[in-house]
């Protein structure tokens, strides 16, 4: 089968990328789909079973901080354009051990770059995070695109570090890029690390929900298959050079969040005792950022999207797969 495009996708077995992955490969027979993907602790290839045998998919295991991989990739296949996820993302890690996070965010980029340079790749995606803008007040504006960077953990600093080395690029050799900044999304597939996945397995496991600080702390959620859509739509659509932010218009504090998590488990399971009962404050998160919200309006009105999927239809199907899969 002859096909249109070849596509490199980064880190196609872990949470965002597996459902970009399969957005792709269904709705796109015409392109050749390649996942790359390490597979650390976070990437699972069950995660893209059901597309696993299509014709114009493959895997590859291996690092993107491998740089001989990568030419032997970009000589074998030469893909016309990559979407880059590949990340290490979880912030207590990078408190932990931020080494890492340089080591991937930050060198594995820039070695897929410098094979897009030498290679004639036509567009370079590179998905990152809201988390570079710093935080934000209660009373703050939310993030735009033109809001300066002010990076306030590890993980969030290798992130605009990466950022920086996409638009340089860019600037130096032309490279033709988009850049994409989302909030914190949520769905099935997730590593069972992040926050909503840890609340859902300690109530179906009856044990202690930790809540970091006193739970005021405010995200933006957004859910993972909205998100895929406007990868879609900015990878086809978006304006060389340009950067996008990607949010669900749907602030809220962690304890409130916990708090409905808890509700909709007790309602399927029809427990004695309710699940909020299971929350244990603990000792605050290191430099932990108050508040992230996302202005989406350019992305809104210049490419159509917003977010589709209202939250408490997206929390119960979360909630609903991970009963069935954990």
């Amino acid at each position: 089968m002859k096909l249109d495009k070849t596509i490199l996708i980064t880190g196609g077995a872990g949470f965002i990328g597996s459902h970009v992955i399969k957005r792709f490969v269904t709705k796109y027979p015409n392109y050749h789909i390649i996942n790359l993907d390490k597979l650390t602790y976070c990437g699972d290839l069950s995660n893209v079973k059901e597309i696993s045998l299509a014709e114009n998919y493959s895997f590859i295991a291996g690092d993107i901080c491998d740089a001989t991989l990568l030419k032997n990739i970009f000589e074998e296949y030469s893909p016309d354009a990559i979407i880059h996820l590949a990340a290490e993302s979880h912030v207590d890690n990078s408190i932990e051990n931020p080494n890492i996070f340089v080591q991937t965010n930050v060198i594995g980029t820039c070695n897929l770059l410098n094979m897009s340079i030498k290679y004639g790749v036509e567009r370079f995606y590179h998905v990152s995070t809201d988390e570079v803008y710093g935080d934000l007040n209660l009373i703050d504006e939310p993030f735009t695109e033109t809001t300066p960077y002010q990076p306030k953990s590890p993980y969030s600093a290798s992130k605009a570090s990466s950022d920086h080395f996409v638009r340089a690029y860019g600037n130096t050799y032309q490279l033709n890029y988009v850049i994409s900044n989302c909030s914190n999304n949520y769905g099935p597939n997730q590593h069972h690390e992040k926050l909503i996945p840890t609340v859902i397995n300690s109530i179906l496991n009856n044990i202690t929900i930790p809540v970091y600080g006193d739970g005021k702390n405010i995200r933006d959620w957004l859910y993972v298959e909205d998100h895929v859509k406007a990868i879609d739509v900015i990878f086809h659509n978006g304006v060389n050079g340009e950067t996008y932010n990607v949010g669900g218009d749907c602030e809220k504090t962690n304890i409130d969040l916990i708090k409905v998590i808890c509700n909709e488990i007790d309602l399927i399971n029809d427990n004695n005792n309710p699940s909020t009962e299971l929350i244990k404050f603990v000792t605050d998160r290191k430099g932990h950022d108050f508040r992230y919200a996302i202005n989406s309006d350019k992305l809104q009105k210049q490419l159509g999207w917003k977010p589709e999927t209202p939250f408490m239809v997206g929390i119960k199907d979360t909630i609903n797969w991970y009963i069935k899969n954990l």
